[in-house]
Protein backbone atom coordinates (compact mmCIF):
# COMPACT_ATOMS: atom_id res chain seq x y z
CA UNK A 1 0.00 0.00 0.00
CA UNK A 2 1.01 3.10 -0.88
CA UNK A 3 1.49 5.89 2.13
CA UNK A 4 -0.90 8.68 1.70
CA UNK A 5 1.46 11.60 1.99
CA UNK A 6 3.08 10.07 -1.21
CA UNK A 7 -0.37 9.72 -2.85
CA UNK A 8 -1.44 13.33 -2.29
CA UNK A 9 1.78 14.42 -3.54
CA UNK A 10 1.84 12.22 -6.87
CA UNK A 11 -1.82 13.30 -7.47
CA UNK A 12 -0.78 17.03 -7.13
CA UNK A 13 1.90 16.59 -9.73
CA UNK A 14 -0.01 14.55 -11.97
CA UNK A 15 -2.74 17.66 -11.86
CA UNK A 16 0.22 20.04 -12.30
CA UNK A 17 1.46 18.31 -15.22
CA UNK A 18 -1.77 17.47 -16.76
CA UNK A 19 -2.41 21.63 -16.82
CA UNK A 20 1.12 22.50 -18.08
CA UNK A 21 0.72 19.42 -21.06
CA UNK A 22 -2.90 21.13 -21.72
CA UNK A 23 -1.96 24.30 -22.06
CA UNK A 24 1.08 23.07 -24.33
CA UNK A 25 -0.82 21.87 -26.86
CA UNK A 26 -3.57 24.79 -26.87
CA UNK A 27 -0.71 27.17 -27.15
CA UNK A 28 0.59 24.72 -30.23
CA UNK A 29 -2.86 24.25 -31.72
CA UNK A 30 -3.85 28.16 -31.77
CA UNK A 31 -0.61 29.17 -32.94
CA UNK A 32 -0.82 27.03 -36.15
CA UNK A 33 -3.94 27.99 -36.76
CA UNK A 34 -2.89 31.62 -36.77
CA UNK A 35 0.30 30.77 -39.08
CA UNK A 36 -2.06 29.34 -41.50
CA UNK A 37 -4.38 31.91 -41.45
CA UNK A 38 -1.98 34.64 -41.51
CA UNK A 39 -0.27 32.16 -44.76
CA UNK A 40 -3.29 32.06 -46.74
CA UNK A 41 -3.55 35.18 -46.66
CA UNK A 42 -0.12 36.02 -47.84
CA UNK A 43 -0.36 33.52 -50.51
CA UNK A 44 -3.98 35.29 -51.58
CA UNK A 45 -2.50 38.72 -52.08
CA UNK A 46 1.10 37.66 -53.14
CA UNK A 47 2.83 37.90 -56.80
CA UNK A 48 4.58 34.77 -57.87
CA UNK A 49 7.99 34.92 -57.63
CA UNK A 50 10.74 36.45 -60.62
CA UNK A 51 13.35 34.12 -59.94
CA UNK A 52 11.81 30.82 -59.83
CA UNK A 53 8.77 31.84 -61.54
CA UNK A 54 6.61 30.24 -58.89
CA UNK A 55 7.82 27.07 -58.78
CA UNK A 56 10.20 27.49 -55.54
CA UNK A 57 12.84 25.99 -57.00
CA UNK A 58 15.55 26.26 -59.77
CA UNK A 59 18.29 24.27 -61.35
CA UNK A 60 21.39 24.23 -59.06
CA UNK A 61 23.51 27.03 -59.62
CA UNK A 62 26.83 25.66 -58.66
CA UNK A 63 26.67 22.20 -61.02
CA UNK A 64 23.93 23.42 -63.57
CA UNK A 65 22.04 20.62 -63.08
CA UNK A 66 25.05 17.70 -62.80
CA UNK A 67 24.66 16.73 -59.88
CA UNK A 68 28.31 16.02 -59.67
CA UNK A 69 31.17 19.48 -59.69
CA UNK A 70 34.82 18.28 -59.96
CA UNK A 71 36.85 18.79 -57.24
CA UNK A 72 40.30 18.53 -56.17
CA UNK A 73 42.12 18.96 -52.98
CA UNK A 74 45.30 20.11 -54.45
CA UNK A 75 45.64 23.98 -55.58
CA UNK A 76 47.50 23.07 -58.61
CA UNK A 77 45.33 19.76 -59.54
CA UNK A 78 46.80 16.67 -60.63
CA UNK A 79 44.07 14.35 -60.91
CA UNK A 80 40.31 16.54 -60.60
CA UNK A 81 37.42 14.14 -58.89
CA UNK A 82 33.60 14.68 -59.61
CA UNK A 83 31.90 15.27 -56.05
CA UNK A 84 28.20 15.20 -55.45
CA UNK A 85 27.50 18.58 -55.59
CA UNK A 86 27.50 20.48 -51.88
CA UNK A 87 24.22 22.84 -53.03
CA UNK A 88 22.01 20.43 -54.47
CA UNK A 89 23.21 17.33 -52.78
CA UNK A 90 22.76 15.43 -55.88
CA UNK A 91 19.15 16.42 -56.69
CA UNK A 92 19.83 18.82 -59.49
CA UNK A 93 17.54 21.42 -58.19
CA UNK A 94 18.07 23.63 -55.26
CA UNK A 95 15.54 25.68 -53.32
CA UNK A 96 14.71 29.25 -54.52
CA UNK A 97 16.99 31.59 -51.95
CA UNK A 98 14.35 34.40 -52.91
CA UNK A 99 11.14 32.92 -51.84
CA UNK A 100 12.39 30.40 -49.60
CA UNK A 101 10.37 27.56 -51.78
CA UNK A 102 7.15 29.04 -51.72
CA UNK A 103 6.65 30.19 -54.63
CA UNK A 104 5.68 33.55 -54.32
CA UNK A 105 7.54 36.73 -51.94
Amino acid sequence: MIPKPLRVLSRGAAIIFGGVLTINLAATVAVGALRSVAEKKRKKFALPCGVCKGKGFYVCKLCNGNATIKWSPLYDPIHINPCVCPTCDGNRVQRCLNCIGKGYS
